[in-house]
């Protein structure tokens, strides 16, 4: 063993000592796409890790809408102060299970990385107007595979292939192929249904009293309750198992909470009648921009001629890394007359 190698090395022995069998181990990811040397005191899930936090698109998500558009109040959960919350929850759940607290931290930083402005509606609006599907896991990889760029020789951040795996099946059918993986999937969920129904009741869409009283009973009254009984169920019911899983009253009083929340805060309440103006807004630059691919080129940094092919994908990945106020500033800049003065 080489000298320089000695603490990677030491923390990779460790893992393969103290953490569970069922744990992914730094020695024995299965890699990255392109070769290169290791770190001297990293393990490759901790460079994944901070590769993550420093990129550009990890930096965007604070002015990125989590559930309401343009609220007034900095209290407001964003797409990072979400993302930050699901990391916190699945260290928590990965550490009780002695499962890889790095691996699970890097999935829940990067899980996000590709959502659009204007949350779920800024997907919707792209699926809607996009020739192929567009899903925000999906171009969540994309970000880390192909637009962010650490070296001039390859593209994309070079992640280890169980965090790029844990990035795209946070949510949809596939299922993660690491229980850190599973973590952080049940993480997301656990962090919005109960950080949204706090930003509800802030923005007083919702009371306290409205939640469903079997689920209340359940889980608890209050959010930290709601949060510690999610995540003390998780790790009872999977110690030891080589699956992450809840049990079936815990299971279903967070579904009927999630339920409650498309009733009553994701569809038709006052705050979300913005969206529709926000996905006006996301369809139009869709539309200009994919008829005008030398201001895209301008805009976007392409230094080739963009193909009729080549126009949609490029219109799709620039607009969903757009913050909210950057794709208002270019939507106004686009379609709303000018001031212009007489010389």
């Amino acid at each position: 063993m080489e000298e320089r190698y000695w603490l990677s090395s030491c923390q990779e022995e460790w893992e393969v000592e103290f953490l569970s069998p069922y744990a992914a181990k730094s020695a024995q990811s299965q890699g990255r796409e392109y070769p290169e040397p290791e770190c001297q005191f990293r393990t490759k899930f901790q460079r994944d890790r901070d590769r993550i936090i420093h990129s550009k698109a990890f930096r965007r998500m604070k002015h990125k809408t989590q559930v309401f558009i343009a609220p007034e109040g900095d209290h407001y959960r964003t797409r990072l102060t979400h993302t930050l919350e699901v990391a916190q929850i699945s260290r928590t759940i990965a550490r009780a299970l002695r499962l890889n607290e790095d691996l699970t931290e890097a999935i829940a930083l990067g899980h996000d990385l590709g959502h659009t402005p204007f949350g779920h509606a800024g997907e919707e609006a792209l699926n809607e107007v996009t020739p192929f599907p567009f899903a925000h896991n999906q171009q969540s990889l994309r970000v880390v595979e192909v637009l962010e760029q650490k070296k001039a020789d390859y593209p994309g951040l070079n992640l280890t292939f169980e965090v790029r795996n844990g990035i795209l099946t946070h949510t949809g059918g596939e299922q993660p192929a690491t229980l850190e993986g599973q973590v952080v999937r049940f993480a997301d969920r656990i962090a919005y249904i109960n950080h949204d129904i706090d930003d509800a009741i802030r923005a007083g869409v919702i009371k306290e009293m409205d939640l469903p009283a079997d689920a209340v009973t359940i889980l608890g009254n209050t959010s930290s309750q709601r949060i510690d009984a999610l995540v003390k169920d998780i790790i009872l019911q999977s110690y030891g198992q080589n699956k992450v899983v809840q049990s079936a009253a815990v299971s279903e009083a967070m579904l009927e909470l999630r339920k409650f929340l498309f009733a009553t805060v994701y569809v038709g309440s006052q705050p979300k009648m913005e969206e529709s103006k926000a996905k006006n807004v996301v369809r139009m630059l869709f539309d200009y921009y994919s008829n005008r691919p030398e201001v895209l080129c301008q805009e976007y940094g392409c230094n080739k001629v963009i193909t009729t092919v080549e126009a949609p994908r490029l219109v799709a990945d620039y607009i969903a890394g757009m913050t909210d106020r950057f794709a208002t500033t270019k939507f106004m800049e686009h379609f709303i007359p000018q001031k212009w003065h007489q010389y």
